[in-house]
């Protein structure tokens, strides 16, 4: 059957969740799965189509990788930037090899436009629109 036929979560090590929960909560407006799983180690989110992210603690692992953990397809990212600004998210700006920004913090190859941001931990999140 292999594992495409499943859903897929994806899972965040933090270092403070209290902290965490104000970021992915206040700032990035991530709503409870509908039990409110909120676990002494962790917090599920639910998303769209079934899929959700699981934030929990684990200090010694929080913040390790330098590599994109998770992303949003949005379907208007600067609308979506704009109201996660006002909810005091910084964007990342890029100036790597195949990856450079603009002022705003947006990556655009004609294909697609995306931003990036990072939680208390460093850990990178990414938000993407595809181009039409």
């Amino acid at each position: 059957m292999g594992l495409s036929e499943h859903k897929v979560e994806v899972v965040i090590a933090v270092s403070d969740l209290d902290q965490a929960r104000a970021f992915y909560e206040d700032q990035l407006g991530l709503r409870l799965g509908p039990r409110q799983d909120v676990e002494d180690q962790g917090v599920r989110y639910t998303c769209a189509a079934g899929t959700g992210i699981f934030v929990y603690l684990s200090p010694d692992n929080a913040g390790k990788s330098s590599a994109t953990l998770a992303g949003w397809f949005v379907d208007d990212l600067d609308e979506t930037m704009t109201d996660l600004s006002s909810r005091g998210v910084t964007f990342e700006h890029y100036d790597l090899p195949g990856i450079s920004t603009d002022a705003r913090g947006v990556f655009d190859d004609g294909r697609l436009k995306a931003a990036w941001v990072k939680d208390p931990d460093g850990n990178t999140i990414a938000l993407t629109e595809l181009s039409t």
